[in-house]
């Protein structure tokens, strides 16, 4: 089922820069009604919401603290699309001393953090009409990279938890995207060294928009990502997309 972000109310998660800053202006730019920027210290982000005139309201989330989650859910009843963006990614080996506790840190923030926002929203979602939940997964979640494995893990098991998702909101009629970029210009691509090769985020926010309305589960937004989906898509759509009850 097609869905059109055009007059919708969105909520982006991790929206104070990078990634989810470009989202909220693309669906802004897209006609959505309003837009929640999710974000752990509203005060950061008072000019933009100011400027907005009313198009943007803050929210505190902290996708480690379930309280600042049901908050938020309590207040933005009206959300029809849910974008989680916010996640953090650190440069580790899988044999650093440290890296046990680095991938428990970003577990809790990439997958337990879309398990506690999901929980949360999937009810507004379903008594607003099914609505759209977007989660922003990556490459590495289909292939670690050493330099990054920790995250690599944590986004593996986030893009899985999406997949579960994806069934189990079916009868409610909640559209599910998963969105695979690869080095993207960001903060984060330049603690990964990948900032010399990274595509801009308009190419996540914009493919969002596309995705949504064609109706996609995944999306592989950038240069790097799409040559993943060349080799990945043949996989993807028979045994990710497909319903195993079918035989």
């Amino acid at each position: 089922m097609s869905f059109s972000v055009e007059g919708k109310v969105a909520l982006v998660t991790g929206a104070n820069r990078g990634i989810g800053r470009v989202i909220v202006e693309t669906l802004l730019k897209n006609r959505v009604a309003k837009v929640y920027a999710a974000v752990r210290d509203s005060s950061a982000i008072a000019d933009w919401v100011s400027q907005s005139g009313g198009a943007i309201v803050p929210l505190t989330v902290d996708l480690t603290k379930p309280e600042t989650i049901q908050q938020a859910a309590q207040k933005a009843g009206d959300v029809e699309l849910l974008v989680n963006n916010a996640g953090i990614a650190k440069v580790v080996s899988v044999l650093a001393p440290h890296a046990i506790e680095t991938l428990q840190e970003e577990m809790e923030v990439n997958t337990y953090g879309l398990i506690r926002i999901a929980q949360a929203f999937a009810p507004i979602l379903a008594a607003n009409g099914g609505g759209a939940i977007v989660q922003i997964n990556s490459v590495v979640s289909i292939r670690n990279f050493a330099n990054v494995a920790t995250y690599s893990a944590s986004k593996a098991a986030s893009y899985s938890i999406t997949q579960a998702l994806r069934e189990q909101l079916k009868e409610q009629k909640t559209h599910v995207l998963s969105v695979h970029p690869g080095p993207i210009a960001t903060d984060m691509a330049k603690v990964a060294g990948m900032y010399d090769m990274a595509d801009p985020p308009s190419v996540v926010a914009e493919g969002i928009v596309k995705a949504l309305a064609n109706n996609d589960f995944h999306l592989f937004p950038d240069k790097m990502a799409r040559n993943f989906w060349n080799a990945y898509e043949a996989y993807a759509r028979q045994v990710i997309e497909s319903d195993p009850a079918a035989g």
